[in-house]
């Protein structure tokens, strides 16, 4: 039996219905245009008897799959924009026909670099969620499970600050931004931890905060005397602790929060992190462009530190202070042990006691109240 075009008083569209291989068929085409409407019929019809012949993996495609793995559990937002440029350029590709080769093809379409983009960027923006979307559809059997090409990321350089260079960035930044990286330098969270950080979840008296993960666990963590003493600083005790500022005509505007780019932390505070940086007298570069439709060029102070590595100035300055690897793995909230050995000979043991002032007392500048 072949499918016909329906209408319902309940629905403007087009559907579709029918009985094909014993199978009962009712779906919308999306439009209320007949001749649009007769070619979704037309395709789907000959979709669904392809199935039937020769099953299932013959007409599933890439955005059916993409859009199943979407909806069989929640994924980030910046999943969901990976995952957005692969639909765009697989779209109808018959998801068993993707291999090594495909791979390929979508770097050079998806990515600016395409074949010369680092292979740190490959890894996030295409192999990672194409080959999630690949193991989803082997084991919903629609598909073999995919065959890739390992590919290398060369390991990056663990950057630390000593302590005088804490002081510095601390000093040098601007004021709502000083109690947050005194925060991060104290107790090594994430950005991510510490911008959904609210003030219900500190207990200042007992020097204990809990920060949840992206997958919704929470975790407790320690405050030294210093993030007290700047957590302390901040006049505000309702709802988010470290809130955005900005500069108007009628003075400065306090948000409600800095914006939620699903755990992806870093850009909320690009431009106040560049400055303290670059005041503070820490390594970088001057970029130079031209902007779209002008012809002064502008120029940007682009640091090599990253917000990240306060995580990791946090770790190293742990380990010179307490030697203990797994006690780091824990305090850290790293999964494994081979993680943290990295950390174990950054910091030089003389700035043991520098440390230990420095989480004790904080950078030597007082706190605006």
């Amino acid at each position: 039996m072949s499918l016909k075009l329906v209408t319902f008083s309940h629905a403007k569209n087009f559907f579709i219905r029918g009985t094909i291989g014993g199978k009962r068929i009712l779906e919308s085409t999306g439009t209320t245009n007949r001749r649009l409407a007769e070619e979704y019929r037309t395709k789907r019809e000959a979709e669904f008897w392809q199935e039937k012949l020769y099953g299932t993996r013959a007409v599933i495609t890439f955005a059916d799959a993409a859009t199943a793995y979407m909806k069989d559990a929640p994924r980030s937002a910046a999943t969901g924009r990976y995952v957005d440029r692969l639909v765009e350029y697989f779209g109808d590709t018959k998801l068993s026909s993707i291999n090594n080769a495909s791979l390929r093809g979508a770097y050079a379409k998806i990515l600016k670099d395409a074949e010369k983009a680092a292979p740190s960027t490959k890894k996030r923006a295409v192999r990672t969620p194409l080959q999630a979307i690949l193991e989803f559809g082997a084991i919903q059997g629609w598909c073999d499970r995919p065959a890739f090409a390992p590919i290398s990321v060369p390991t990056t350089i663990k950057r630390f600050l000593l302590p005088e260079q804490a002081t510095a960035l601390v000093q040098h930044a601007a004021p709502h931004l000083q109690p947050l990286f005194v925060f991060l330098l104290g107790t090594g969270c994430r950005l991510s931890e510490a911008l959904d950080l609210q003030w219900k979840d500190i207990n200042l008296h007992g020097a204990r905060a809990v920060v949840w993960q992206k997958q919704g666990r929470q975790r407790h963590v320690d405050l030294c005397p210093a993030v007290i003493r700047w957590l302390s600083s901040i006049e505000l005790r309702d709802g988010y602790v470290f809130r955005p500022e900005k500069k108007t005509a009628h003075g400065i505007i306090t948000g409600e929060r800095y914006h939620d780019s699903g755990r992806q932390y870093g850009g909320q505070i690009k431009n106040g992190w560049a400055g303290a940086c670059h005041r503070a007298g820490l390594p970088g570069r001057i970029r130079e462009w031209v902007p779209k439709g002008q012809k002064k060029a502008k120029q940007a102070f682009v640091p090599e530190f990253t917000p990240h590595d306060l995580r990791h100035t946090w770790a190293s300055w742990h380990y010179c202070v307490h030697k203990d690897l797994l006690l780091l793995k824990s305090d850290g909230d790293w999964s494994g042990i081979n993680t943290v050995t990295v950390y174990a000979k950054l910091m030089p043991p003389v700035y043991r006691e520098d440390i230990i002032k420095w989480w004790s007392s904080g950078p030597r500048i007082v706190p605006k109240t």
